[in-house]
């Protein structure tokens, strides 16, 4: 493959428009939901199942996506993923029924699932050790890119015409991404087609399913819930006989598993894709309270939040670009220990956040935990890939993706039950009638509206400052997180992929290094 010229940056363009697709989609989704409950009919389960069908089987579906990349090309997965996206966006916008919205929706997650595996296993075939914190960190962006946008366009939208073109807005995204993609990106393949280890991928997709199942139940139901309890034992379970499965196929004569998990036995690519995982935990706590916290204490709209989103961007932007050359000058355990610390930091700042405070105030917290984001990614997603090869990249790819996908429900289930309890704890619901204040309980939205049928000031007030308390905790606890970054990127992740990436020694290191 060759790494040189800027026809491999236009590629990561094309790339990046897809994975943008599949971002807008999920923000532009948490904007429309109030509309699509009116306008589908849909009830409360419904509705929780417009998101958790669609986060469910983007889970399933990474590593068997990983496997079919490296089997029959990654840029042709990528590209039928691309128009299987478009076609069930257009689903969604024309769904007569929420049945029709949740199997649209389910379409969707198998798209993005390709989408989003073979868009970061290209990254391995494009550039070079040296560039790729680079473009890991670009790809970064445009997974976080649609978080204001989607919001603010999304917002617009639902103002200003019919609900449907918040989905149909995806169809020419991903049909500029699928032109880009067949023009640019090059066709990429194992050079020994990998076996189909149907055993282990049902086995991974099973236990995915029901690990992701029950942290979702347990961020409405508790921990304690025994369907929550039950869904994640036996999705550990499954996951333990999958990976015992692997190790038993590896050991075979001829045996192809899914997974390589010679892999594992790399520090640097264990504790990368473990790291990558942590940050996005870390950050769960900013997104998961901060729209709230617009909308519900400041009072503004969806696209107001997405505005306010802004600086967050930016300030990955801004720890993207130098993280490269950091790692360079001190090694990648460095680069990723002061990124955690610099997201601690932030967050410590940003939980002393109050009713009261300055949206300059608020900008400038996250703008600065936007740039230890933009160091931790970009590097330690490098290392892990680093220690990826070419011809296995998309399952590479996949484990990393499966990994943060499955952290996605996990930070929203700790960190939305840190924010309740705080928050329920702090309410005084003396008085009150037991209908309210269950539904004071439930969640500050339930509380406002409670508090204006009542046409109470006081009671409004008090259940904003349970919920700016509340949030305050979830950024504690975020910090906390952050902080056991630190230590683990101190006595676990090694600065070897960062020493590999530079100049010539990368080209000798890495054969070395793979058939050891």
């Amino acid at each position: 493959m060759n790494r040189t010229g800027t026809r491999r940056w236009w590629a990561l363009g094309a790339l990046m428009l897809a994975v943008l697709a599949v971002g807008l989609d999920g923000t532009v989704l948490s904007v429309a939901l109030p509309t699509l409950a009116t306008a589908l009919h849909a009830t409360e389960t419904d509705l929780q199942w417009f998101s958790s069908g669609y986060l469910l089987v983007l889970a399933a579906a990474m590593l068997p996506a990983g496997l079919l990349g490296d089997r029959y090309g990654r840029k042709t997965v990528m590209l039928g993923s691309l128009a299987l996206f478009g076609a069930g966006s257009a689903a969604c916008a024309l769904s007569p029924s929420a049945g029709a919205f949740i199997a649209a929706r389910v379409v969707l997650g198998l798209a993005g699932a390709g989408i989003i595996v073979m868009a970061l296993s290209a990254l391995t075939v494009l550039f070079s050790e040296e560039e790729r914190p680079r473009a890991v960190g670009i790809w970064g962006a445009a997974n976080f890119l649609a978080l204001p946008i989607g919001p603010i366009f999304g917002g617009w939208l639902l103002t200003h015409a019919w609900w449907g073109w918040v989905f149909l807005i995806n169809v020419p995204v991903a049909l500029v991404g699928l032109v880009a993609g067949l023009a640019l990106v090059p066709q990429s393949r194992s050079p020994e087609r990998p076996g189909l280890d149907l055993a282990g991928m049902v086995s991974a997709t099973a236990g995915l399913v029901a690990v992701t199942y029950g942290l979702i139940r347990a961020g409405g139901s508790g921990w304690t819930d025994p369907g929550t309890v039950a869904a994640i034992v036996a999705g550990v379970a499954v996951l333990v006989a999958f990976f015992l499965w692997e190790r038993r196929l590896g050991g075979l004569p001829g045996g192809q598993p899914l997974i390589d998990l010679a892999l594992f036995r790399s520090a640097s690519f264990t504790w990368g894709v473990l790291l990558t995982g942590i940050a996005a935990l870390a950050m769960t706590g900013v997104l998961f309270t901060l729209p709230q916290y617009f909308q519900a204490v400041l009072g503004t709209d969806a696209m107001g939040s997405g505005l306010r989103l802004l600086p967050l961007i930016g300030g990955m932007v801004a720890g993207v670009i130098p993280a490269a050359s950091v790692a360079r000058l001190v090694g990648a355990k460095i680069t990723v220990a002061v990124g955690f610390a610099v997201l601690a930091a932030a967050t410590l700042v940003g939980a002393t956040t109050t009713a009261g405070s300055s949206l300059a105030f608020i900008a400038a917290w996250t703008a600065v935990f936007g740039v230890g984001m933009g160091l931790v990614f970009a590097t330690a997603a490098s290392a892990a890939l680093a220690e990826v090869s070419e011809e296995r990249s998309g399952v590479g790819a996949a484990v990393m993706q499966a990994l943060q996908k499955v952290g996605g429900p996990l930070g929203a289930a700790v960190l939305g039950s840190a924010l309740a309890s705080a928050y329920q704890a702090r309410l005084d619901l003396a008085g009150l009638p037991p209908e309210a204040a269950s539904a004071i309980r439930s969640s500050v939205f339930g509380g406002l509206a409670v508090g204006r049928e009542l046409r109470s000031a006081a009671l409004v007030d008090s259940v904003r400052a349970a919920f700016v308390h509340g949030m305050d905790v979830a950024l504690m606890v975020s910090a906390g997180i952050a902080v056991a970054g630190i230590v683990l990127a101190m006595v676990f992740l090694p600065a070897r992929a960062a020493a590999r990436a530079q100049g010539s020694e990368a080209a000798t290191e890495r054969p070395r290094a793979a058939s050891a």
